[in-house]
């Protein structure tokens, strides 16, 4: 079984993963690289922590920056023999991930973010809880007949199920928590244009629909994937209950048996999930030129007596899928701001004067009594914010307009 997909890794970048085949004596190696690089994560968080208190106690600014965790490298391999029989190049990603994600976390604290959208800062790794995760930059692997060879001679087989694009530029070595092991190319991204079809569409998020949009046969409902499977998880998660060990001891094989099961479970569930969004983001993509995609942001619906549906709708993921499928496609994705559009009118673009309740699901204008489905009001509403201009309910432009830039 192969695992295969393209994600916008940054800008001009695109990521393809692919299933590895690890033998017994590549996967010794592999471990003994994550011990080490696990150790090293560790050594980094203690110096940041230390460097806070004695800032903390001294009133002064000793700082944990990238300098002082390249010296803290370099000090340890020279001194550690076990940490030099590791690969440099894995290493000093560690080091670079960690600042990146220490920077990241200072940043949210400065800028004041709320503490639901703001980073945590960088923890330790614990062996029994922490996935093997290895980042080897163009001088730390090379592919030759198919195969990948990483730094330090270590050989995995790659299940090619297609060609890489390009030549990649760096590649993630990791496992999953079913034990399986992928390998994660980074290459630059390559446009494949679809021809023109003259059409638009404005799409709205939703719960009882994940997708509404202004063509009925574009519509996604809620495919109810973790509905359907919550019996089976609903058993594995009691399991796990059941076996749980005392805080410090370690876990019996019954319970990490159980652990893998779930695992399993909802791992089937996520592709299902993912298999829905891509599949329903290249039909858009390919039967439109343009398409106006409400920037929601389901963040908020954490805490509402919502969570578990939209959960399972998966709604952020299908959205991060239909961005990359037009960026790949080189179509038009436009990203429209959410406030309001429930209650403005496709018609007139007449604002309501009051919010419309959840329960109210037929939009009525009260200036040009023009009355719809409440979210294909809002896919409409899509389109007119972006700057497109939709001819009727199918989001078919005018013969000859020009797609003008959103405002």
């Amino acid at each position: 079984m192969t695992h295969v997909g393209a994600a916008v890794e940054a800008a001009g970048h695109a990521r393809y993963t692919f299933r590895l085949r690890v033998s017994s004596t590549a996967r010794v190696a592999l471990m003994a690289e994550w011990d080490r690089c696990r150790w090293l994560w560790n050594e980094c968080v203690a110096k940041s922590k230390a460097a806070h208190l004695h800032n903390q106690a001294t009133g002064e600014k000793l700082t944990c920056g990238p300098a002082q965790l390249d010296r803290l490298l370099t000090e340890a391999r020279r001194t550690i023999p076990w940490l030099r029989e590791g690969s440099s190049v894995v290493q000093q990603q560690v080091v670079r991930d960690f600042g990146r994600s220490r920077a990241k976390a200072q940043k949210d604290i400065k800028e004041r973010l709320p503490m639901a959208r703001r980073a945590g800062m960088p923890t330790h790794k614990k062996k029994r809880e922490a996935l093997p995760t290895l980042n080897y930059t163009q001088r730390g692997f090379r592919l030759k007949d198919g195969r990948l060879h990483l730094a330090g001679g270590v050989v995995v087989r790659v299940v090619w199920s297609r060609e890489l694009p390009a030549e990649p530029s760096s590649v993630r070595v990791y496992q999953d928590s079913l034990g399986h092991w992928y390998g994660s190319f980074v290459v630059p991204a390559e446009v494949q244009p679809l021809p023109p079809t003259g059409r638009v569409l404005g799409v709205d998020w939703g719960v009882n629909e994940t997708a509404t949009t202004t063509s009925d046969t574009h519509d996604l409902p809620h495919p109810r994937h973790g509905r359907k499977a919550r019996k089976e998880l609903t058993r594995y998660d009691r399991m796990m209950a059941r076996r749980r060990p005392k805080q410090g001891q370690p876990a019996s094989k019954g319970y990490r048996e159980a652990k893998k099961l779930r695992a399993k479970a909802y791992k089937k569930v996520a592709r299902q999930r993912q298999d829905t969004g891509r599949k329903w983001a290249k039909k858009v993509v390919r039967d439109h030129d343009a398409v106006a995609v409400e920037d929601f942001r389901p963040r908020f619906l954490a805490k509402s007596t919502m969570a578990s549906k939209a959960a399972d709708a998966a709604i952020g993921a299908t959205k991060t899928a239909l961005l990359e499928m037009g960026r790949k496609h080189g179509r038009d994705v436009r990203l429209v701001h959410p406030a309001h559009t429930t209650m403005d009118c496709a018609n007139c673009m007449t604002r309501a004067k009051h919010a419309l309740p959840l329960g109210e699901r037929t939009y009525t204008c009260t200036a040009c009594g023009a009355a719809s489905p409440r979210d294909k009001n809002s896919a409409r509403v899509m389109l007119l914010r972006a700057g497109l201009n939709p001819a009727g309910a199918d989001g078919a432009r005018p013969p000859g307009a020009v797609l003008q830039e959103a405002a």
